[in-house]
């Protein structure tokens, strides 16, 4: 009886709270169409909107695309960067030539960022983080409640706070699924990996628990993502992992992200230059495994004559979003002098887009290592500049970008491990300029799929509808 009346008790309470809540959230809502003057207001959940990584450049061009078809649309971005919007705008050129009208947005600066930053959580950090994104998000909502809610990080948990307490129509953009079943094949099968140290998989007993702990997080961010209406995932690799835990396929819909392709398109290429550069763009993360290219590099020098050698370099581009990855880079560069390779290997850090585009200029071969890339516009834009790229091969860049009918001209390599990619680079190196010339020319005429034209009408295609459905009410 009395665990009767005490579950009676909470659940009166919760429901009286969420009650005092909503009326709270819609009060704002009003005060704020009031105050718009009944305009659309489309809200924005990006917490790290001025990084140099692909999912900026999706937000931004998204944007574009909103101002493009609804300029009087009302957009906020939610962000916790605190700098002035003018600079934010301002980067958003410089880093991935994509100019925003400064009229019609706003930026709503979020203070407890931190609450979703991993090395808050060196347990749990999955759940940690998800956990976190619904204090973000309620930072959020409290300070703008939109019409219309899309999310273009991947806080799947924010999904029911925004529609049910913000009465939001929610649409999402998911770059990369914050669990998938990949991880958890890689825990149950105890293989060590970034996400999966070798303290765990080297014990059965901290395996299984860690599976189950995935397995759990896995059915309630399957729950939090089956709240939004819309769901645009970028590469058929995540278009499977998300159907598999979302379920919802009728309201999934695969939208390549946006690619500057004309820009690298007007890249000249050298087809036989006298130093031969190997480039990899990729963020500073864990997950990219610079590693990997530093030991496929190491090996590749192993393998080449002197002569070879000599003209080779490789170059690293990315950029750092904080002090961790500020960190990673002073390690890969210590790492890079361990092999011995520090007079054959360059950094450059938070580049603008001249000087990428310069660089990508001089390079012939373009390497990306990460293992099961959501997509990887950064193969895309090498593929536009001409490069001959090799990539991993598992995720988007197997099943979306470097793919290619038998017999047909390739398009650019794909490899697994260390030796296959220090393989595959010496026999690119070796290569004819004219048979070069050919996998380049080829890998150019397949990116058209990838711009930011075909991103924006496909986005607007989600968006439309949405748009329709609010303007009727």
């Amino acid at each position: 009886m009395t665990f009767v009346v005490v579950l009676f008790v909470v659940v009166l309470t919760s429901l009286s709270l969420f009650l005092f809540l909503k009326r709270i959230i819609l009060k704002k809502k009003i005060n704020l169409k009031n105050r718009l003057n009944d305009k659309v207001v489309i809200g924005i959940f990006h917490p790290y909107c001025n990084a140099g990584g692909g999912g900026e450049r999706v937000l931004w061009c998204a944007v574009r695309a909103i101002q493009s078809q609804y300029p009087d649309a009302y957009i906020a971005v939610y962000t916790g960067d605190s700098i002035p919007s003018e600079e934010l705008l301002q980067n958003a050129f410089q880093k991935f030539n994509v100019r925003i009208q400064n009229n019609n947005i706003e930026f709503i600066t979020l203070h407890k960022r931190g609450w979703v930053e991993a090395k808050r959580y060196p347990h749990f950090t999955l759940l940690g983080q998800s956990i976190g994104s619904l204090v973000l998000g309620a930072e959020a909502i409290f300070k703008l409640v939109p019409d219309i809610f899309i999310d273009t990080m991947g806080y799947s948990f924010t999904f029911p706070l925004f529609r049910v307490l913000g009465g939001c129509t929610v649409a999402c953009y998911v770059h990369y699924p914050t669990i998938s079943t990949d991880m958890l094949g890689q825990v149950s099968r105890r293989t060590a990996a970034f996400n999966n140290n070798s303290f765990i998989s080297s014990s059965p007993i901290l395996s299984l628990a860690k599976t189950i702990y995935y397995r759990l997080f896995a059915y309630i961010y399957g729950i939090t993502g089956r709240y939004a209406n819309a769901i645009m995932v970028n590469s058929s690799w995540t278009e499977d992992h998300i159907n598999q835990i979302w379920n919802v396929p009728l309201k999934t819909i695969k939208v390549y992200p946006p690619c500057d392709v004309k820009e690298f398109l007007e890249i000249p290429v050298e087809s036989d230059p006298e130093t031969l550069r190997i480039i990899a763009v990729a963020q500073f993360r864990p997950e990219k495994d610079h590693p990997l290219m530093i030991r496929s590099f190491y090996k590749l020098m192993d393998i080449l004559t002197d002569e070879e050698k000599s003209r080779i370099k490789l170059v690293l581009v990315g950029s750092c979003r904080n002090e961790e990855d500020q960190q990673r880079v002073e390690d890969y560069k210590r790492l890079s002098k361990h092999f011995n390779l520090e007079n054959h290997t360059e950094f450059y850090i938070n580049v603008e887009f001249d000087e990428l585009k310069h660089l990508l200029g001089e390079s012939t071969i373009g390497l990306h290592t990460m293992w099961n890339e959501h997509f990887g516009i950064s193969i895309v834009e090498c593929m536009a500049s001409g490069l001959v790229m090799v990539a991993h091969k598992s995720g988007g860049p197997m099943m979306d970008i470097i793919i290619h009918s038998k017999g047909s001209q390739p398009i650019g390599f794909l490899a697994s491990d260390e030796i296959e990619y220090a393989e595959i680079l010496r026999h690119i190196i070796r290569m004819e300029p004219k048979k070069r010339e050919l996998i380049r020319e080829a890998a150019r005429n397949s990116v058209a799929r990838f711009s930011d034209d075909s991103f924006e009408k496909e986005f607007l295609k989600v968006l439309v509808p949405i748009m329709e459905c609010i303007k009727k009410d």
